[in-house]
């Protein structure tokens, strides 16, 4: 009887760690942009290669919940919740889970190792700050020449991109609301777009502001959105898409309000 019962605990501080394991991929991947389903299916994998028969996932964008046991009806069921504050970009992570996911399940590493590999993984920063902001510099020009804007233009809408992604960055840093974040850096892109666009000739703010306009423009989760709705999951895929459409919405009242005091103060807009 006794050793029955140190067999059943020692079952369950290992299935509890399986859990873990299983949620903490969870986390990395929904953080860094990942798909629901995708998310699903690496913590139903993890689960079910360690030999847990039962497990139940549910994934919001703002939430993971998980349930596991053995299917028998004197077995002890656990369940874990995980509560996502922020949602970033970054497909590297994704991928790399995706790929600790099929390797943790193909072969005999142990979950304390899986839990040492997740967390090199979340630690693993691939771009460096400087080079984040010298892409989106270059985009934010690439797509002012897009939008019909001049060679100015484009030089203008480097800095301008550089200087607003850079704010951007910080107000992140100190987990500002993604609406408010996005709000403000648009709207004092649009203020040095005005600024430039009235000290040199022919600068026109408007490609100015839509070269910067796109970097915050929530591409993955748009993308996210409709691939949720085509696996079924209608409720992420309204939550995403109405992220999507509060960021626009934000985007528009930071660029707007900009424009409006500048005409109220009797700037000239070119």
């Amino acid at each position: 009887m006794i050793e029955e019962l140190r067999k059943s605990r020692k079952k369950t501080k290992y299935q509890k760690k399986v859990l873990k394991l299983a949620m903490y991929a969870g986390e990395i991947m929904l953080t860094s942009g990942g798909e629901i389903y995708r998310v699903e299916k690496t913590i139903n994998k993890i689960c079910k290669s360690c030999g847990v028969e039962y497990v139940n996932t549910f994934v919001t964008p703002t939430g993971i919940f998980a349930a596991i046991d053995n299917g028998d009806s004197d077995d002890i069921l656990h369940s874990y919740i995980f509560r996502i504050h922020s949602i970033d970009t970054d497909l590297n992570k994704v991928y790399l889970v995706n790929k600790f996911a099929w390797e943790f399940t193909t072969s005999d590493m142990t979950v304390e190792d899986g839990i040492k590999a997740l967390h090199k993984i979340n630690q693993k920063n691939v771009y460096s700050a400087s080079s984040r902001i010298i892409a989106a510099a270059f985009v934010a020009a690439l797509f002012s020449l897009t939008a019909g804007g001049t060679l100015s233009d484009s030089i203008i809408a480097f800095f301008v991109g550089a200087l607003s992604y850079s704010i951007y960055r910080l107000l992140n840093r100190y987990k500002v609301n993604f609406f408010i974040c996005s709000m403000c850096c648009i709207a004092i892109a649009t203020l040095f777009a005005l600024i430039f666009a009235c000290i040199i000739p022919n600068a026109s703010y408007s490609t100015i502001v839509i070269g910067a306009m796109v970097l915050f423009v929530p591409g993955v989760a748009l993308v996210n959105s409709i691939r949720d709705f085509l696996s079924g999951d209608m409720s992420s895929g309204l939550a995403r898409l109405a992220e999507v459409a509060l960021t626009g919405i934000s985007l528009a009242v930071g660029a707007g309000t900009m424009l409006k005091i500048w005409l109220y103060f009797g700037g000239i807009i070119s």
